[in-house]
């Protein structure tokens, strides 16, 4: 709930007082389906009745996989965005990215259509009563299938460092772009982030201990919802407080994020200041 207030004042600056956009449109949805489920894993986590918790775990795992569409099409949205808006690129990349879609709903159809796959076990302590997940089948299918989400998750990363070294081969000797190094970090720290979730996703199916499961379950559980929406905010929150008078254009179509002019404008009247 912190996280919730502490963006809420940017959030109505950068959303709800300015036309609405596709990027927009993601963040809003990355930003409260991601606190929905947030919220869900944090009760379920606490109690899980017994009666419902198969209808609980089957929403919470397809509701990590609609988010995690919605957070790859952002990264998607963003390379669009950085390389001149290159209908040809953003082809290429939805092309690529919609069997990762199509793969993500058969993996959820077959690891949670069946209640035998895994069971709620509920934990009493002195203190507190809670539940945690307990999976009977091992951790190879989650395995096959997560391979190629990273592997789509690397193809970005990989495509985002080459704009940008093309774009710092051409600004060689002059002030690069903050937007786009920002952008790329971004990226690699998505990769990251991602990566991690898939791998303790993983692990989850694998007979580990109560108490690394349950950390597993932590991190898979705040961790991609909270940086996610920050991470949109902090670039948008850069863009509003650098003087650029186009700071009120949608994302894909503001020229700050691929035209040095700003830069060499600011060369110019520092030279003659």
């Amino acid at each position: 709930m912190s996280i919730l207030v502490l963006l809420l004042d940017k959030e109505v600056q950068y959303v709800w007082k300015r036309p609405w956009s596709l990027m927009s449109c993601l963040y809003l949805v990355v930003r409260y389906f991601g606190l929905f489920l947030g919220l869900l894993c944090g009760c379920c986590l606490l109690y899980m009745p017994e009666s419902v918790s198969y209808d609980l775990v089957v929403l919470i795992e397809w509701g990590f996989s609609v988010y995690f569409c919605f957070a790859e099409a952002i990264l998607i949205w963003r390379l669009y965005a950085i390389c001149n808006q290159s209908k040809l690129l953003l082809y290429i990349l939805v092309g690529l990215f919609l069997p990762i879609v199509a793969l993500s709903i058969g993996t959820d159809i077959y690891l949670y259509s069946r209640p035998s796959v895994f069971s709620v076990k509920e934990i009493v302590t002195s203190s507190a009563k809670y539940c945690t997940l307990s999976f009977h089948m091992g951790p190879m299918p989650a395995i096959y299938t997560s391979i190629p989400i990273v592997c789509f998750d690397i193809v970005l990363v990989v495509l985002a460092a080459a704009i940008l070294m093309r774009h710092l081969k051409e600004r060689r000797g002059m002030r690069p772009n903050t937007y786009m190094i920002m952008i790329v970090r971004y990226h690699i720290i998505y990769f990251v982030l991602n990566l991690t979730n898939q791998v303790l996703l993983v692990l989850l199916w694998a007979d580990i201990p109560t108490p690394a499961m349950s950390l597993s379950e932590l991190f898979n559980d705040t961790a991609p919802f909270i940086l996610a929406p920050r991470l949109i905010i902090s670039i948008w929150d850069t863009h509003a407080h650098d003087g650029c008078l186009h700071v009120s254009t949608t994302f894909a179509d503001c020229v700050c994020l691929t035209s040095p002019m700003r830069f060499e404008q600011h060369e110019m009247d520092s030279v003659v200041v």
